[in-house]
Formats: structure tokens, C-alpha cells, sequence
């Protein structure tokens, strides 16, 4: 793997937001569908779907839950990397179709997840710098779906998510991204400010996203090796992504709609990365 050069630079250290404490189970989503992703259901099931190496998004159990088989898969889970979410009876029977559940569901990936390493080889094999999207909590799988068709759009190598409050790789993420997603790397992390910190080391530039940036992206030199932060629909970037970030940048607006929604504004950026990278 290369090792890209960096430039000193000045860091900056703002930021609101908290990053999130480590809570045995994941916050339960405000809705859950039968349409978000596939899901393999029942205790059995879901054991040996572990024990497979199946990928999985989330494990869903129903509150109050607690025996033997549902520690072990609960266990398991957690080794997996999976979010565990703790949530009502009522939403498992909503969600499942074989309506025997046992109060186990698990939504599990449609493909498998890459590494940090696997997405700098892309970059590597094609000979170009590093260029990746980090998506901080973006949670609305339409969103992460269209971001990881622009990204597949314009060239970038890959695209890294959290494990936690983040969409995964769903059958919705697979049909917004018009099937994008099979040829995108996907690298699904535990800390973001981890990954950004071995990106960096690594000789990649990392780009927060904000409309308090200190420069606008016409004016910033994206042609290096790059990683864009793209933060969540509602709160933006998390204090500490942002502060582990060399710089910030904002899109320019002229109208009074004071922001775009994530995956628009990933969009504008990544094709300003790509223009730049064109020599247009």
C-alpha cells in the first residue's frame, strides 16, 4: 500500500456535537418496514446465520428478551460488528412474514463489507490518489443509497460507515443506488475519528463538510489524496469528526435555504473532487 505525501497544515478543533456513548443496545429507529432490508428471522436462523460470517446490519430482539439462546445471539452479534436494537413485540410482528419470529429479527447486508485497506488498494490498482466518502451517521438508507451511486459516479474508491446509527447495505441502499453498491466498497468501522486518525497517517487529507467551513470547495485544492465527511440529515457532522478533520469546507448558496440535505451535498462536492481531478 502507498503512502501518500501531506503538506503541514493547521487543524481545526470547533464543534457541537457529542460522538455518542457506547450503550449495550443500539437506539431503537423512530419507524421500522418489512421494506428496509432482508431479514432472516427465528433463533436458529439467525445462530447459524452468524456462524456463517453472514453479514448483518442490525439485530433486532424484543424487549424484555433475556434467556440463554438470546444472550448467545445477542453475543455473537456484538462480535460480528452487528448494532444490537432492543425494541417492542408489536414492531417484530410488524416486520416479520413468517410471523414466528421468537423475538429474534436480523437485517443482514446484501453484500459484504471492505476494509480501510481494501479501499486503498482500489486507489492503489488504479493508480490515483485516495478518493473516499465518510458518511457520519446517515441514517436514511435512501440518502447513503444515492450517495453511493454519485460516488460510483464519479470514480471515488470507496465509501466508510459507522457501525452504529448508520443505514447498511440494505435491499433499499441496493435499489436507490440503481445497483451502484455492487461495484462501490463499502467499509463499515466502529469509530469514526479512529478510521479518520489512520487515514491521515496514512497520507490522506481528510475534508469536513459545514456551512461554517472556513473555505468555500471552489476555492480548495481537491485533487490530493481525500477523504469527504459528509455529515448526518439532521445534526450535520459529530463534534468529535469534526474535530479530527484538517479542514472544513462549505458549499457556496446563494438562496435563502441555508443547506442541502446529505446526499445533495454530496453530490455537489464529489463532482467539484471530480472536476478538479479532470482538469476542467
Amino acid at each position: 500500500m502507498n503512502d501518500f505525501k501531506r503538506e503541514k497544515h493547521t487543524k481545526r478543533s470547533q464543534g457541537k456535537r457529542g460522538d455518542g456513548g457506547g450503550k449495550y443496545f443500539e437506539r431503537e429507529p423512530a419507524r421500522l418496514s418489512a421494506a428496509s432490508g432482508e431479514y432472516i428471522e427465528g433463533r436458529n436462523a439467525v445462530i447459524e446465520a452468524l456462524r456463517a460470517g453472514r453479514p448483518i446490519n442490525k439485530l433486532y430482539i424484543a424487549k424484555g428478551e433475556s434467556d440463554g439462546s438470546i444472550r448467545l445471539i445477542i453475543s455473537m452479534a456484538r462480535e460480528a460488528g452487528a448494532a444490537v436494537v432492543e425494541t417492542d413485540r408489536r414492531r417484530l410482528d410488524a416486520m416479520s412474514e413468517t410471523h414466528s419470529h421468537q423475538g429474534v429479527i436480523a437485517d443482514v447486508a446484501v453484500k459484504e463489507y471492505s476494509s480501510i485497506s481494501d479501499i486503498l488498494e482500489i486507489a492503489s490498482q488504479r493508480n490515483e490518489p485516495p478518493f473516499i466518502i465518510i458518511c457520519d451517521e446517515i441514517s436514511d438508507p435512501h440518502n447513503l443509497g444515492a450517495i453511493i451511486r454519485t460516488a460510483e459516479a464519479v470514480g471515488a474508491h470507496g465509501i466508510i460507515v459507522p457501525k452504529r446509527r448508520s443505514a447498511g447495505l440494505s435491499a433499499v441502499i441496493s435499489k436507490t443506488s440503481a445497483g451502484a453498491v455492487e461495484y462501490m466498497s463499502v467499509a463499515r468501522v466502529a469509530n469514526l475519528p479512529s478510521a479518520i486518525k489512520e487515514l491521515q497517517e496514512l497520507g490522506v487529507w481528510v475534508y469536513g463538510t459545514s456551512a461554517e467551513g472556513t473555505t468555500d470547495i471552489w476555492n480548495t485544492d481537491l485533487r490530493g489524496p481525500i477523504a469527504i465527511v459528509i455529515g448526518s440529515e439532521g445534526e450535520g457532522m459529530r463534534r468529535l469528526v469534526e474535530e479530527s478533520c484538517d479542514f472544513c469546507v462549505s458549499i457556496p448558496m446563494k438562496g435563502r435555504v441555508s443547506s442541502l440535505n446529505a446526499s445533495a451535498s454530496a453530490a455537489v462536492i464529489m463532482y467539484e473532487v471530480f472536476r478538479q481531478r479532470s482538469g476542467q
